[in-house]
């Protein structure tokens, strides 16, 4: 993380061979010194709700805890802009319901783009939405109005979808 900007990728970027709690103590002490750390990793944790994967290694997770942890490993450095990559690829429901009410948390502390395909998670986040055509700004406003404009639907749904 460079000049508070925290990147979350779409693929889990994370240290399998270490517990959850060891890659957030490491990612926290990049920003917070070894004095700092402990105390932003416990802040973390409670907010991913991470407590109960703590001891755990990393590489024995389930796809939708990795991601979380990768989360937190972006939110332990507090950045105040957040970059996530397809947060909710590969997440069950009830996981992407309770991303939903992180980022929305994450939200009212930190400025947050992200940048994802399944409109029904998107419209979840309950914000703005910018809807990019071959390189140019196509359409931005409320969720439900961009999602329900003809040309967003004809760009990325077809014709056929009327």
């Amino acid at each position: 993380m460079r000049l508070g900007v925290g990147i979350k990728t779409q693929v889990p970027s994370v240290m399998n061979g270490l517990t959850v709690h060891e890659n957030l103590w490491l990612a926290a002490r990049r920003v917070h010194g070894w004095l700092g750390s402990s105390g932003a990793v416990e802040e973390t944790m409670s907010e991913l709700q991470l407590h109960a994967l703590a001891r755990r290694l990393v590489g024995e997770l389930a796809h939708g805890q990795r991601q979380m942890v990768e989360i937190g490993l972006v939110l332990v450095q507090r950045p105040w802009l957040v970059l996530l990559d397809e947060p909710a690829a590969g997440m069950t429901w009830p996981e992407v319901e309770r991303l939903a009410g992180v980022i929305r948390a994450i939200n009212q502390t930190a400025s947050l783009i992200v940048v994802d395909h399944d409109m029904e998670f998107v419209r979840m986040l309950g914000s703005r939405v910018t809807v990019f055509h071959q390189g140019a700004v196509l359409l931005e406003g409320p969720a439900d109005q961009v999602l329900n404009d003809a040309r967003v639907r004809e760009v990325y749904i077809g014709n056929r979808a009327a």
